[in-house]
């Protein structure tokens, strides 16, 4: 009986022990908000916010890009290196995807009302374009680490469970470019508001 006791004693400690460990590290992350500034204030939509040289495991991801109306939608997507986009035609026309890009290189050629994927191994910028329709572009900025987001609408952002520490931001947009270099420090549980210049 006493054995049986102790044992429980033990099992209890130790699954405390774990969960201490699991809250310790769900708050030892923080969130980075913030928003672009530009005098050109359309542009401030779809642009890509990442950190720069971040060293942790990297969790690919799996997103759609839709070919609609003869736009791509979204026309901006970021994700993380290794991840995998689909590519689905939604229009009652033939479509094709391309990219020259050096990070990403690859041609879907012509298909109809179906869907293709790609996985991109490299980071960097993507170019989409199509041969059937010249008129369409879009992007897909592929990051070294998953800490990476696209502005709202008013050029606001923001990073979710950043681990603490200090870090470079920048950004990537199809119009502008960023002014200077900007720093950002995350601390445990916080949310650190910055602004990311950018001009033409």
């Amino acid at each position: 009986m006493m054995m049986n006791s102790k044992s429980r004693f033990i099992k209890t400690a130790l699954l405390m022990l774990s969960f201490g460990f699991t809250t310790s590290n769900a708050f030892s992350n923080g969130t980075i908000t913030g928003m672009v500034e530009t005098n050109v204030s359309k542009y401030k939509k779809d642009t890509v916010i990442y950190l720069v040289g971040v060293k942790s495991t990297i969790v690919p991801q799996h997103k759609s890009i839709d070919q609609e109306n003869l736009t791509f939608v979204p026309k901006i997507t970021t994700i993380p290196v290794g991840s995998t986009i689909r590519f689905k035609n939604n229009d009652k026309i033939y479509h094709n995807i391309n990219s020259p890009s050096g990070a990403k290189q690859f041609d879907l050629n012509t298909y109809d009302h179906q869907s293709k994927s790609v996985t991109f191994d490299k980071p960097g910028v993507v170019p989409l374009l199509c041969k059937v329709h010249a008129e369409m572009s879009g992007w897909v900025i592929v990051t070294d680490n998953q800490y990476a987001t696209v502005t709202e609408h008013d050029g606001k952002f923001t990073i979710a469970n950043v681990p603490a520490g200090v870090y470079e931001i920048t950004a990537w947009n199809e119009k502008l470019k960023p002014q200077g270099k900007t720093m950002v420090t995350v601390a445990e549980g916080t949310t650190d508001p910055v602004v990311i210049k950018m001009a033409i």
